[in-house]
C-alpha cells in the first residue's frame, strides 16, 4: 500500500483503475486506457490495481463495483466513475484537474 499512497500524491493526475481478471468490462477498459495513456502521454499516470490481490485498497476506497475508476491528484481524489467509460470523457476530466 505504501508503493500506491507514493504513487497517488504526485503533483500529476493519477488515474487508478480497480479491477479484477474475472470481470469482462473490466477488459473493455484495457484498450480505452492504453488509449488515454497513448493521447495524455506524461502528463498522467495509469495504473491498474486488481482489487481480488489488493482487498485493502479496494475497501479503502470503498470499491463496490469493478471497473472503478478513480482520479488521484495530491493524494485526493478529483474524480470518481464506476463502469465503463470512454476514452473521451477520461481525457475530459484529466484535462481540466
Amino acid at each position: 500500500m505504501s508503493k500506491f499512497n507514493d504513487i497517488i500524491q504526485a503533483e500529476k493526475p493519477v488515474l487508478v483503475d480497480f479491477f479484477a481478471e474475472w470481470c469482462g468490462p473490466c477488459k473493455m477498459m484495457a484498450p480505452i486506457l492504453k488509449e488515454v495513456k497513448a493521447n495524455l502521454g506524461d502528463a498522467v499516470t495509469v495504473i491498474k490495481v486488481d482489487v481480488d490481490k489488493n482487498p485493502e485498497a479496494a475497501q479503502q476506497y470503498g470499491i463496490q463495483g469493478v471497473p472503478t475508476l478513480i482520479v488521484f491528484k495530491k493524494g485526493n481524489i478529483k474524480w470518481r466513475q464506476s463502469g465503463v467509460v470512454p476514452a473521451k470523457q477520461i481525457e475530459s476530466v484529466l484535462k481540466n484537474i
